[in-house]
């Protein structure tokens, strides 16, 4: 009721194009503490108990950062989410809208706070490994190094067990590697952490394909429990005639190679993925899509203009999206802001080309019925609305299927849910005994908080497991 919402400043669009660090920077001590005394203490606050999917302890840790109590705000901080600063640079904030305030005011300014609070207590050298007092001599497995499987390593290895955490990739840290791009999430900082979990006793095997590498059979037999938190890998693609044309990829190919030139890996030019000079077509609206505008941008496309199927969201919440749900309205990320075409209610009917690359893509204009009493909406194509975008460079972000269904779970024969992830009860175990699984790989393709939530509850369930063999 005394202050206004003030954000964080952000490079002007003109600099932050000519790089890829991070271009957010962070309040002053005395604004900050200004914003979090806008927390309104609430008897139920909703951005806790309805918001969040760690259930973070908002309120608290808000009255701790407006009383100068950082290090007890960074306690309670790591209460409940082992990666507050990747949450707090990365997670579309669902407490925000769930904040009180946000029926008639702005929000609280949660989630930079979260990320002012991580981010001091690394600076004062309060972050320090958490070693078990003792060990266990269980050895649990985890395959996957994404948020997930990062959350729950720690947490093992915490308990005093003795934690392998297994990655295909030449480095660990899965999609926060190599899914999201650098001008939101630096990578010195995944290192930073890593340091902490592998002084904390957790052994990390990159370059290791468990279920290849390292048979089934094998993981059975070395480990007590093994965790399967390997993500929703299977992109959803779009079958339209000329989708076998070069220049057409799925999003993660681009954001992936990215990502490794930016890590100083050397990319053969046969299989560059470019936008420098390109009109570029991005297929899919969410989080995904957007950094596909913003990588391409700062490649130097000529052009970027994104697709998407459903149609425009509202500026404000309708009647039938109250408070203190996620509001279904329209949204702009950073990424937006730096320059691209929106066009919604559009379905690719073809891509086109020269007989070799695509050149560009055949859409169409959709109609969309308003929703019926289940909230469910259906379209038609509006008759002559047929229209023809140029394209150098099309990337499908339409989102992601399933679980990869490779060797572990085919060998183990591990039951799936209707829409082809991991089957799991309610200890998160999977079919087979002493499997388990976590994150993406037994809800679908979600949010990394939400998944750090997963990976926590992963880990209470194995070792509540491992205390009964």
């Amino acid at each position: 009721m005394e202050y206004t919402r003030v954000d964080p400043p952000k490079e002007p669009v003109a600099e932050r194009l000519q790089h890829y660090h991070e271009f957010e920077k962070l309040l002053p001590e005395a604004e900050l503490r200004r914003q979090a005394a806008r927390c309104m203490d609430c008897g139920i606050p909703f951005c806790h108990m309805y918001g969040c999917p760690v259930i973070n302890l908002i309120p608290d840790w808000n009255d701790m950062v407006y009383r100068g109590q950082w290090r007890k705000a960074l306690e309670l901080l790591h209460a409940t989410n082992n990666l507050p600063e990747i949450t707090g640079r990365v997670c579309p904030a669902p407490c925000e809208p769930a904040c009180t305030l946000s029926i008639n005011q702005p929000a609280v300014t949660i989630k930079h706070i979260e990320l002012e609070i991580i981010e001091r207590g690394f600076r004062e050298g309060w972050v320090v490994p958490q070693k078990a007092p003792v060990r266990t001599h269980k050895r649990v497995a985890v395959i996957g190094s994404g948020p997930a499987g990062l959350a729950a390593a720690q947490q093992l290895a915490r308990r005093g067990h003795t934690v392998v955490l297994f990655e295909r990739d030449d480095r660990v840290g899965g999609l926060l590697r190599y899914g999201i791009p650098d001008f939101k999430l630096e990578k010195w900082v995944l290192d930073r952490r890593m340091e902490q979990l592998a002084a904390e006793g957790v052994v990390f095997e990159p370059n290791v394909n468990a279920g290849v590498d390292i048979t089934p059979a094998e993981l059975r037999r070395r480990f007590d429990a093994v965790l399967l938190a390997t993500g929703a890998g299977v992109p959803r693609d779009l079958r339209v005639p000329g989708r076998e044309l070069a220049g057409v990829h799925f999003a993660m190919e681009f954001l992936t190679q990215n990502n490794r030139r930016i890590a100083g890996d050397t990319i053969d030019p046969v299989r560059m993925i470019t936008a420098k000079g390109k009109h570029v077509v991005v297929i899919g609206g969410g989080d995904t899509g957007s950094d596909c505008i913003g990588t391409s941008l700062r490649q130097g496309a000529v052009k970027v203009t994104q697709l998407e199927l459903l149609p425009k969201p509202p500026e404000q919440r309708s009647e039938r999206n109250p408070w203190p749900e996620w509001p279904w309205v329209l949204r702009t990320s950073t990424s937006h802001e730096e320059g691209c075409e929106r066009m919604w209610s559009v379905d690719t009917k073809e891509l086109l080309g020269d007989g070799t690359r695509v050149t560009g893509l055949r859409a169409v204009r959709l109609e969309w019925s308003d929703p019926d009493a289940q909230g469910r909406r259906t379209y038609r194509e509006i008759a002559g609305s047929e229209f023809v975008l140029k394209a150098d460079l099309v990337l499908l972000a339409m989102g992601f299927v399933h679980v990869e269904h490779g060797p572990l779970v085919r060998e183990w024969e591990l039951a799936l849910d209707s829409r082809g992830n991991i089957a799991v009860d309610r200890s998160y175990m999977t079919s087979l005994a002493g499997v388990f699984a976590a994150g993406d790989s037994m809800m679908g393709a979600s949010l990394v908080v939400r998944a750090i939530n997963h990976g926590r509850r992963a880990a209470a369930a194995i070792d509540a497991y491992l205390q009964q063999i």
